[in-house]
């Protein structure tokens, strides 16, 4: 299989079009955001859209009821809207309930929340299992504001409903898998996590052309609630699963970051920090630990999935992190483009890993009579560490981590040894 591509520029220029289009919408854990941008996602590859309704009983938790919103303001006693949700979905807390009413300052303070360390920023703020209402707003416009009475309102509504989430099956030459999930459940942030809902379209797209010999599973779910509604119902097919990856805050310009499995040294652990390493990037990779994104749903004991977790800055990291400072100009082209880079290269390494067995492993064969010896060749010393290595139990990921040789060169090296003769592939499961 061949996951190249051409031009990484205009992967991240097609990358960020579709952030840019999904940004305005305002999503949740449930309701009519999500649904249209799954409805978006769905022009560009298929999904299975599922509905999951409220009250469903999934493990521990339970399905919350459905939020949509339609309209929320704050006016002063001028009739002057001083906080708008038409300007900003950010401005109203996720999962407010519906509520109209005249109040005095005093009492409107304790529902404002405001960043006084980022006096132009809003935050982002919800209250999912928790009925309540409340607005966000920076810092300055709360200052701005007088004693008086204001008028506020929110055109919302919390009813029993379904929880949303789509789901893009590309099946390959085993049913094994690799998974890819992304959290759909964010208002307009684009980092956090429109980059990983896009990033991980286009992949689905790109992968979708390609000769495979994994299945590829991608989900576009509601964070924390949407993976575990998605862990319940799958429970039994998870064995499946033999690679895994979460993708989120991928499009912002700081470092490349690879979070661990709980496994600490699963195949996809092993694949993502031999690109990394390969690569010029400055990057860093981070030990498991049960906090974070929906990596610690899929890597919670009772399943242990080997899935780790793909990002740049990490989480929270960064101090526009939740709030309309993750807007569109915080996300790159070029840091999009290189993402998907570099997850093209990780599946790469997964799709071409194979054991092997030299069928001359008494000394070196003579590459020269079979036109494989070339002084100059950079695949020379790849094809040693390969044939002195394949002795049935070391794959081809193993000798590119010892050889510290590029995977690449070690599977070009292989290709030219198996045309040759002198390797025989070893069945999964016989090493």
């Amino acid at each position: 299989m061949v996951l190249n591509c051409s031009d990484s520029d205009a992967k991240g220029n097609e990358i960020y079009a579709l952030i840019k289009e999904l940004f305005p919408i305002c999503r949740s854990i449930t309701g009519n955001g999500v649904r249209q941008t799954l409805e978006i996602i769905g022009k560009h590859i298929p999904l299975d859209i599922q509905e999951v309704p409220s009250g469903t009983k999934v493990f521990d938790w339970t399905v919350p009821k459905e939020w949509n919103i339609r309209d929320a303001w704050v006016k002063d006693s001028h009739g002057r809207k001083v906080i708008d949700f038409q300007k900003s979905n950010l401005h109203v807390i996720n999962y407010s309930i519906p509520f109209q009413g005249r109040i005095s300052m005093a009492e409107l303070k304790s529902h404002l929340f405001c960043l006084p360390d980022h006096p132009d920023w809003i935050p982002y703020k919800t209250t999912y299992y928790e009925e309540t209402w409340g607005f966000c707003l920076s810092h300055n416009q709360f200052l701005s504001l007088s004693d008086g009475e204001y008028q506020v309102f929110i055109d919302s509504t919390l009813t029993d409903g379904h929880l949303t989430y789509g789901e893009c099956f590309i099946p390959g030459k085993t049913k094994d898998e690799i998974l890819i999930s992304t959290h759909v459940c964010h208002p307009s942030l684009a980092n956090d996590n429109l980059s990983g809902v896009s990033t991980a379209a286009f992949l689905a797209k790109h992968i979708s052309n390609q000769e495979l010999r994994y299945s590829y599973r991608f989900l576009f779910i509601p964070g924390t609630i949407g993976a575990i509604t998605w862990l319940c119902r799958n429970r039994d097919s998870v064995a499946w699963i033999k690679h895994g990856l979460v993708l989120t805050g991928v499009g912002d310009r700081g470092r490349i970051t690879y979070k661990k499995s709980r496994r600490g040294n699963a195949e996809i652990d092993r694949a993502a920090s031999q690109v990394l390493r390969q690569s010029a990037d400055n990057y860093s990779i981070e030990d498991f630990s049960p906090y974070g994104y929906d990596e610690r749903q899929y890597c919670s004991p009772g399943f242990n999935l080997p899935v780790g977790r793909f990002s740049r800055t990490s989480y929270a990291r960064y101090p526009e992190y939740h709030t309309s400072a993750d807007n569109l100009d915080f996300v790159s082209t070029r840091s999009l483009g290189e993402t998907f880079e570099r997850l093209n290269s990780i599946f790469r390494v997964l799709e071409g890993d194979q054991t092997y067995i030299n069928l001359v492993p008494y000394c070196e064969p003579q590459l020269g009579k079979r036109g494989l010896y070339n002084q100059i060749s950079p695949n020379q010393m790849a094809m040693l560490w390969v044939l002195n290595y394949s002795d049935g139990r070391h794959s081809l990921l193993d000798i590119a981590e010892g050889s510290t040789i590029s995977f690449q060169s070690i599977r070009e090296a292989a290709d030219l040894l198996h045309q040759a003769g002198l390797l025989k592939e070893v069945s999964p499961g016989t090493k």
